[in-house]
């Protein structure tokens, strides 16, 4: 894996990458529309499900960048290429090839939208079968009674 800084991985996927880059900066870190199914899908995960298996996946590690959408309504997983057209669950919405997915600057967040775990620059991602497994894990979790 190739490091580089997390603007210049993010925009990487951009139809311009240079001119992505000039209009985010210009644009005071806010929020970019940039297109799914170059560098990695997206799976969005209904928000008590979602921050629940991100719990999961944090205590092991084992996630690449995360994202909140305005309210913690859902939570997106930057997951490998191909995982949206493959990704079957309930409630869990997949953002691939052909789809553009509004991201925070990796500095900060904008309109809402905010980084959990922000991308490094390495290309890490979400693998989806641990992903999998969280989610199945978290979903006992949200299932549960307080106090159980």
């Amino acid at each position: 894996m190739e490091t580089t800084t997390p603007l210049d991985w993010l925009v990487s996927a951009a139809d311009d990458p240079v001119a992505c880059r000039a209009e985010w900066e210009a644009g005071g870190r806010g929020v970019m529309l940039l297109p799914a199914g170059r560098r990695w899908d997206v799976l969005l995960v209904p928000g008590p499900l979602g921050r629940a298996g991100y719990r999961v996946l944090s205590e092991a590690s084992a996630h690449g960048p995360v994202f909140a959408d305005f309210g913690d309504a859902r939570v997106g997983f930057l997951v490998p290429v191909g995982t949206a057209a493959r990704w079957i669950a309930t409630g869990v919405r997949g953002a691939g090839h052909g789809t553009r997915v509004a991201l925070p600057h990796p500095a900060g967040g904008g309109r809402g939208l905010r980084w959990l775990t922000p991308p490094d620059g390495s290309g890490r991602l979400t693998d989806p079968v641990l992903l999998e497994l969280a989610l199945h894990e978290a979903a006992a979790l949200v299932r549960q009674p307080p106090g159980a």
